[in-house]
């Protein structure tokens, strides 16, 4: 009874409340939703069946290329709002940034594991760069700048995403060896363990020099 009356007061809380929409908003498919308004398609049987803005792309370039990219585009931005638009409503209503952090990861969770998609989703990259950027600028452009320039050169997403991820994240100790007002990277190093374990088939391809190239 008092773990039911914990749980209740839990999620009627004001960090309960924000956590859930954090991650329900996390989990909202745009590329599915986009693939299909769009396209007519649905993703997840397409290419990697993954949600995310590269799938987008192999998904709907045999059609329409140019509709493709702009809706690859659109899928990326939206994946990577997602954390950002729930963080700064957090912000404007005063939740510490402890409760921010963890809104940030939540985030990543729901569109990795997304309660819309059997917990199924995608690859966390875009909502990880969004919500790293609120909170820490300079090292989530570091980590677009060598996530751009491994994609343009060697056209191959899932390097590009990881080698981007670890700059990104890992520039972070020499950068703010203490994260401000947090003091710690646990976030950062939980995001980062979540996106790469997402990435597994796509190692274990790049191990193997099967991964296919994003022409």
């Amino acid at each position: 009874m008092y773990l039911l009356a914990g749980i209740i007061d839990f999620f009627t809380s004001i960090n309960g409340i924000f956590y859930t929409l954090a991650y329900f908003v996390g989990g909202i498919p745009f590329g599915l939703l986009y693939g299909k308004f769009f396209g007519g398609i649905n993703i997840r049987e397409i290419g990697s069946g993954s949600i995310g803005a590269t799938n987008v792309l192999r998904a709907l370039k045999t059609q329409n290329p140019k509709l493709a990219k702009k809706i690859a585009i659109l899928t990326m931005l939206s994946d990577a709002l997602k954390g950002v638009v729930v963080i700064g409503i957090a912000k404007l209503v005063g939740l510490s940034f402890e409760a921010q952090w963890m809104m940030a990861f939540l985030a990543v969770v729901g569109h990795c594991f997304s309660p819309f998609l059997k917990f199924e989703g995608g690859k966390g990259v875009a909502t990880t760069v969004g919500v790293v950027a609120v909170f820490l600028p300079i090292e989530a452009i570091l980590g677009l700048i060598v996530w751009f320039l491994v994609g343009k050169f060697l056209k191959i997403s899932s390097l590009a995403s990881l080698l981007g991820l670890l700059v990104g994240i890992g520039s972070s100790f020499i950068i703010h060896p203490e994260i401000p007002h947090i003091t710690t990277h646990t976030p950062l190093v939980l995001i980062a363990f979540i996106v790469i374990y997402k990435h597994i088939p796509n190692i274990v391809r790049l191990i193997q020099r099967k991964e296919q190239k994003v022409i």
